[in-house]
């Protein structure tokens, strides 16, 4: 008997089981694949979560990261540098998930790797999650099993949409000279291209924010991935759900709780995954300690929480996509291409501004455009 079983080893679920057993409690990770497991990722994380850790992130890093292009099909570039106290920190998911499972482990919580659950049960007070060799009982759950996984459904909690996006890996023969972050818009229809180079690999990833799933990934990454001197054919593509918040809703049942992607946490203008899902996790471990010291209201709690501290704010963030993917090319003139652009990117990034701070200019100035004479 377990205090607490977390279902999937990512980010979210790797913190949650660090945070609880920090506490004393006793934990265990269940992840489906082999540790440690590849995910596609472009893999930018914002330094400023170096302070939720009491451990040093330094080892799980690839690389740091100031400079930044843009383009409006593969045309009219815009370069800047990030202004923040940080540069963007860019990670292999294997090792930075890993470096996360790790730390959980060496504190006492119980790995179990190449494990899928089969089922869930709650009786008694007590969860019993079923895998093919053997059950597990534990007085809390937590879904952490991503926007693919089936812990959201088992656990009874509203359906959410899943994109598909793409990423496709391209192994480099030696270390870029100078690399750049770079975002691409207008190749895919409501929607961006990335480019996150890590030391010995292109990442690049494709998403499309608004209407249906994309057509023809391939074309675009096979596109993009010449512009920047490679062959798409040398690569490997990857597919993976994506499930954007939509809307603050209960993320709380039964002694259970979902995080990061489980629970659609994902930044609906930037596609932001980690650092959301970290924030889960440490907020699901703390309901979870107060809970097992019989604070009634402490899952209810946690909803509210990341309704309020998270939920609140991206909320702008989610008008923000619907004006600027509905005419990506006035939002690329009009607010990518501003001075500002970027300095406002890498603070809300950083956790520095809220887009509650600048929502309604940039909402204003976008649908301005739309109508002749009106820009501002």
């Amino acid at each position: 008997m377990f205090d607490c079983i977390v279902v999937g080893a990512g980010p979210a679920g790797s913190t949650t089981a660090y945070q609880l057993a920090q506490q004393g409690r006793s934990v265990l990770l269940i992840e489906k694949c082999d540790l440690p497991r590849y995910k596609p990722c472009t893999g930018a994380v914002a330094p400023s979560i170096a302070k939720w850790f009491d451990f040093d992130l330094t080892p799980a890093i690839d690389q740091k990261l100031r400079r930044i292009r843009y383009t409006w099909q593969l045309e009219d570039p815009i370069e800047a540098e990030l202004e923040t106290d940080e540069p963007m920190w860019i990670v292999c998911r294997d090792v930075f998930d890993q470096y996360l499972v790790d730390q959980a482990s060496k504190i006492g919580v119980t790995v179990r790797d190449s494990t899928p659950v089969l089922g869930i049960e709650f009786q008694k007070q007590m969860w019993t999650v079923k895998t093919e060799h053997e059950s597990f009982t534990a007085h809390y759950l937590v879904g952490a099993d991503g926007a693919d996984g089936p812990m959201a459904k088992w656990l009874g909690f509203k359906s959410e949409k899943v994109r598909q996006s793409y990423v496709l890996e391209l192994d480099l023969a030696t270390p870029l000279q100078n690399p750049t972050m770079a975002f691409e818009f207008g190749l895919v229809k409501q929607g961006c291209l990335w480019n996150f180079p890590k030391q010995q690999r292109h990442s690049l990833g494709i998403a499309r924010f608004l209407g249906d799933n994309l057509k023809n990934p391939e074309q675009s990454l096979a596109t993009y991935a010449q512009s920047l001197g490679t062959c798409a054919e040398a690569g490997q593509l990857y597919n993976h759900g994506l499930k954007l918040w939509n809307g603050n809703r209960p993320l709380h049942t039964n002694q259970a709780l979902l995080v990061g992607e489980a629970a659609a946490l994902v930044d609906p203008l930037t596609a932001e995954g980690i650092r959301p899902a970290i924030f889960s996790g440490i907020k699901a471990a703390k309901a979870i300690d107060s809970a097992l010291d019989g604070n009634e209201q402490a899952l209810a709690n946690y909803s509210q929480t990341i309704h309020n501290e998270w939920g609140n704010d991206i909320q702008w963030s989610q008008r923000i996509a619907k004006v600027f993917f509905r005419v990506p090319k006035i939002g690329y003139r009009v607010g990518i291409k501003r001075p500002t652009a970027t300095k406002r990117l890498g603070q809300l990034l950083a956790g520095e501004i809220h887009y509650a701070d600048l929502a309604n200019r940039v909402i204003k100035r976008l649908s301005n455009s739309f109508l002749p004479g009106r820009e501002t």
